[in-house]
């Protein structure tokens, strides 16, 4: 996204803000006078300078035009704009004069800056006048932005997932279900359902073993989280914004976004978990790969100025590596490499699904454990509970959310555990402000060579050990098929 995009002008007639009398006989006699002169108005309304002391030079050619809302709408999300339109509810005669004039008798080669609005007319925001041209707000990026946060971000609920193409293929016959058309019906829900990575690489699936075609239709296929009950919205209000234009400086002292990310690592520093020199700059390399893994990971979001080639947009770009699901001899499926080496740090995906309350999720974990298989994931890092530095105590903390990708998710679900893993979990935020609801996702913690399998630790560093973990006797408490040099024997989930 860039510092801001010039909207095309609507017509003088289509703001919501110039409140007009009702046409007098002489307005209705100009005719075609009047429609050619209004024609005429809007090629000249795409050269927008602002009122003298708006904005710099630099600013000038970050303009963004665009209609604003009306009053009633815009008194929902900001009471200083709503004010400022009260005591602007008319249009003054002179304003209406001058509008008038405008379409019937102004030369084509008229000076932009004699078609901006009259001073007298002034449309707030923050406590601070907007331009006006030719009756029509001039909004700024940063002005864009503060409506945009103002209203809801839209997000997914899990009690509207879609379930009807797993439905129809479990009332098929075992024989379609194992068919190639299944196959092919698979991989293209994945493709069809990944609209918001539409560059990255076809994921394809491979059976050797036996002849089971598909894993089982038991989820709907997304990258998105979905929202379960008693889970707040998206936190976009209070989600800080950089203004930067191009791609952001690593740098750079006045970058919001950097700076965010600084304050994190800092806590890390004061711990004595990170060296400072390790603390500068994003947490991605200029090959948009991940530096550092233990930390959590603040992304330029969509309210930001930066481009989408930025440095720090990696995870919402998608993922750039090629990887297929599996049959395995003794883990089910599994996610592998293909033909070609995933470098240390690249990005895999996002654990996907939906997203829980701690309590319904300690209910279907229940339930999971007793039949041998679960997909929850609790939102546990370390940053969470304020562990910054090796030597800090466990704290009292309680864990908010689960994710759980058993009714939905992606080919992250098929992820198999390993003792000695290739991939980590990493929290990142992106288009959320509530530092307790991290996205989970998955890179590479070394090189992955090409048809390796990837896996990552299913007991991660703050569950029980071995020892510990022995006494239970659900039947997800498996034997671990890993295969690593010094595997536990034992797959914690």
């Amino acid at each position: 996204m860039t510092a801001s995009h010039s909207l095309p002008t609507p017509a003088l007639s289509a703001s919501p803000f110039v409140i007009d009398s009702n046409p007098s006989d002489e307005d209705q006699e100009e005719g075609e006078a009047e429609q050619t002169a209004r024609e005429r108005d809007n090629r000249h309304a795409q050269s927008v300078v602002p009122q003298s002391g708006d904005s710099s030079e630099e600013e000038v050619a970050h303009l963004v035009e665009a209609e604003i809302p009306s009053v009633e709408q815009m008194s929902e999300h900001s009471e200083g704009y709503a004010n400022g339109m009260a005591s602007s509810s008319v249009v003054s005669s002179r304003a209406e004069s001058s509008r008038r004039s405008l379409v019937s008798s102004r030369p084509s080669s008229v000076d932009p800056m004699d078609i901006i609005g009259d001073n007298d007319v002034e449309y707030m925001v923050n406590g601070k006048p907007l331009p006006t041209l030719a009756g029509h707000i001039i909004v700024r990026w940063e002005n864009y932005v503060y409506f945009a946060k103002q209203r809801p971000l839209a997000y997914h609920l899990a009690k509207d997932l879609p379930h009807s193409l797993e439905d129809r293929m479990n009332s098929m016959s075992d024989d379609f279900r194992n068919s190639d058309n299944a196959r092919i019906i698979f991989e293209e829900a994945i493709q069809q359902n990944t609209d918001d990575e539409p560059d990255a690489p076809r994921i394809q699936i491979y059976n050797e073993v036996d002849e089971e075609a598909t894993p089982p239709w038991e989820f709907h296929y997304t990258n998105r989280m979905w929202y379960g009950k008693g889970i707040p919205p998206p936190d976009v209000k209070n989600l800080a914004s950089c203004n930067c234009r191009g791609k952001c400086n690593p740098k750079s002292r006045s970058c919001v976004c950097l700076k965010r990310q600084r304050q994190w690592l800092d806590k890390y520093v004061e711990g004595g978990s990170l060296d400072k020199k390790d603390a500068m700059g994003f947490l991605y390399d200029e090959k948009g790969r991940l530096r550092m893994q233990d930390f959590p990971i603040f992304e330029c979001n969509k309210f930001c100025g930066c481009d989408d080639e930025c440095t720090n947009r990696v995870v919402q770009n998608g993922r750039k590596c090629t990887v297929n699901i599996v049959k395995t001899e003794n883990k089910g499926w599994g996610v592998f490499a293909w033909t070609k080496k995933i470098p240390k740090g690249s990005y895999i995906g996002i654990y996907a699904g939906e997203l829980l309350t701690e309590q319904e999720g300690e209910i279907r974990g229940k339930v999971y454990n007793k039949i041998g298989r679960t997909y929850l994931f609790d939102v546990d890092f370390s940053h969470l509970k304020g562990l910054f530095g090796t030597s800090d105590e466990e704290p009292e903390w309680e864990n908010r959310y689960v994710v759980d990708a058993f009714h939905a998710g992606n080919f992250t679900r098929f992820l198999n555990h390993s003792c000695n893993p290739n991939c980590t979990i990493v929290a990142c935020y992106i288009n959320e402000a509530n530092i307790d609801k991290p996205l989970l996702t998955v890179f590479t913690s070394r090189d992955v060579e090409p048809y390796e399998e990837l896996c990552f630790s299913y007991a991660g560093i703050d569950d029980e050990d071995p020892s510990k973990a022995e006494v239970k006797r659900d039947a997800v408490y498996g034997r671990c098929y890993c295969g690593a040099i010094g595997c536990r024997g034992q797959m914690f989930a």
